[in-house]
């Protein structure tokens, strides 16, 4: 019999423990779901652990978590309150936005700075439907992790029916050097040998050592970024 009402005691948590936690969640902001800053993860990690402990420890006085969950919420708010009215604030519990491809050129030192590797820059630039970095004006790594991307004018995205024409070619730009090393594979793939690549880098009066990215497109075009980046200014992206 105790070990019943242990049972329904826990039942009796969950299915008042998770509606009073959704309305303090609804009550944070649609801000707190969509895009999850850095403190607001945090709250969110809290909030989980607190709801958690009170539904697997019966022990746990249920209105302390009642009082937990509505604090954390306030936290919450006020936070954000304090984040928009002060925005020196704002800047110390929150990541800037930072710059990682600038006039189709990777800055490897902004990368390293936020510890993203070539390879998830890539892969979001793709999700982004970028298969070509040389087309990127701008992208830049938001606050809450996500890539936001801006083309350079000439690339920005028109239909076929816009034109009236037929799509002339891929824009497909496959990479042969990541982070300095070549890939043999894809430049055999391409039909492509290391020496057309050594080849095309001396007439842009480079050489391999000083690339840290390079990529080939369909029309066999060889396009690089210098490992020490680019020497225009463009000024930081802020708050």
């Amino acid at each position: 019999m105790e070990t019943l009402m242990e049972i329904l005691k826990v039942y009796g948590r969950i299915v008042t423990v998770i509606p009073w936690l959704l309305i303090v969640t609804l009550f944070m902001g649609k801000r707190s779901i969509g895009e999850v800053p850095v403190f607001d993860f945090l709250i969110i990690i809290v909030l989980g652990a607190v709801a958690g402990a009170d539904i697997a420890d019966p022990d746990i006085p249920h209105l302390y978590t009642f009082l937990s969950i509505s604090a954390i919420g306030l936290l919450q708010i006020i936070v954000s309150k304090s984040k928009l009215s002060h925005r020196r604030f704002g800047k110390l519990i929150t990541f800037e936005p930072t710059i990682v491809v600038r006039d189709g050129t990777f800055l490897m030192g902004n990368m390293k700075k936020i510890r993203y590797s070539l390879d998830n820059i890539l892969q979001m630039l793709r999700e982004k439907d970028v298969f070509d970095v040389s087309e990127v004006e701008m992208a830049i790594v938001e606050q809450n992790g996500k890539l936001t991307v801006s083309k350079k004018p000439q690339k920005a995205m028109v239909t076929k029916e816009d034109l009236g024409l037929k799509k002339i070619s891929s824009t497909i730009a496959y990479p042969v050097i990541v982070e300095g090393k070549v890939d043999q594979t894809v430049l055999s793939q391409l039909e492509l040998s290391e020496k057309w690549l050594r080849e095309e880098l001396q007439k842009k009066g480079l050489q391999l050592s000083d690339i840290f990215f390079g990529s080939v497109n369909a029309q066999n075009e060889l396009h690089v970024s210098l490992k020490n980046g680019t020497k225009k200014f463009t000024p930081e992206i802020n708050h």
